[in-house]
């Protein structure tokens, strides 16, 4: 979008009602090396779509009843918790990777000597129960903590109407008498 000014082309900055999935369409259809697209894609335009992003959210939970809130800090928590266990997941799967090929290299180094190779074998098996229990640990303490983030919102919902129906028949109780 360009402006004539006295004769001099102007490009104005068209990246203010740019959305999400603008910036996302822009980085897969754009043709050219994959550090320059991110860079010259994503970098002005994430700021601004993600502040829309955030103004729409907050217009649509102040637009409702007043549980709206509550769903959005139910769902938040409950991607927070996911998230979290999922980046706990990934940094022990990264870690095991990289323990696993200093272990192989070990093994390969050790070739030679048979007993060393039968110990690193063991080495290597302990190794990866360890992280079979550590998987399964992780995994179930994200899966009951949703499960319990999941039941207190449901919870949470009756408890707040039983709370405002006793205050409403408290002060109708009130002005009656």
């Amino acid at each position: 979008m360009a402006e004539k000014e006295n004769g001099v082309t102007v490009e104005q900055e068209s990246f203010n009602k740019k959305k999400i999935y603008d910036v996302v369409q822009s980085l897969i259809l754009e043709p050219c090396d994959t550090a320059n697209r991110i860079k010259t894609s994503l970098s002005p335009y994430i700021p601004e779509a993600s502040r829309n992003y955030t103004r729409r959210v907050l217009r649509w939970s102040r637009q409702g009843s007043s549980l709206r809130p509550l769903l959005l800090i139910s769902v938040g928590t409950i991607a927070l918790v996911a998230l979290t266990g999922l980046l706990t997941f990934m940094l022990l799967l990264l870690v095991a990777t990289i323990n696993a090929i200093i272990v192989s290299l070990f093994i390969s180094l050790a070739v030679a000597g048979g007993f060393l190779a039968l110990f690193f074998a063991l080495v290597t098996a302990i190794y990866i129960g360890a992280l079979s229990v550590a998987i399964f640990a992780i995994s179930t303490v994200v899966f009951w903590t949703t499960v319990a983030i999941l039941i207190t919102a449901g919870n949470l919902g009756p408890l707040l109407v039983y709370r405002c129906s006793h205050i409403r028949g408290s002060v109708v109780a009130l002005t009656i008498t």
